[in-house]
């Protein structure tokens, strides 16, 4: 399952480390791949909730929007 988050706040490569770092955290999270420019993260796995998602990026100080 490969499932696209839109972060808000998201403006240097220390923001992508810390929201790739969260999200590999998530159980059942095989990839991660976030796009600083488009302002997204792409995570690919099985197993993962939405709300798994909001809280690790949540975490690492961001927002999901949408």
């Amino acid at each position: 399952m490969e499932q696209i988050l839109r972060i808000e706040g998201m403006t240097c490569g220390h923001c992508v480390a810390a929201v790739e770092q969260e999200l590999r955290a998530v159980p059942g999270i095989a990839e991660v791949r976030v796009d600083l420019a488009a302002g997204t993260a792409t995570v690919v796995g099985d197993g993962f909730t939405d709300d798994a998602l909001r809280a690790a990026v949540d975490e690492a100080g961001y927002q999901v929007v949408g």
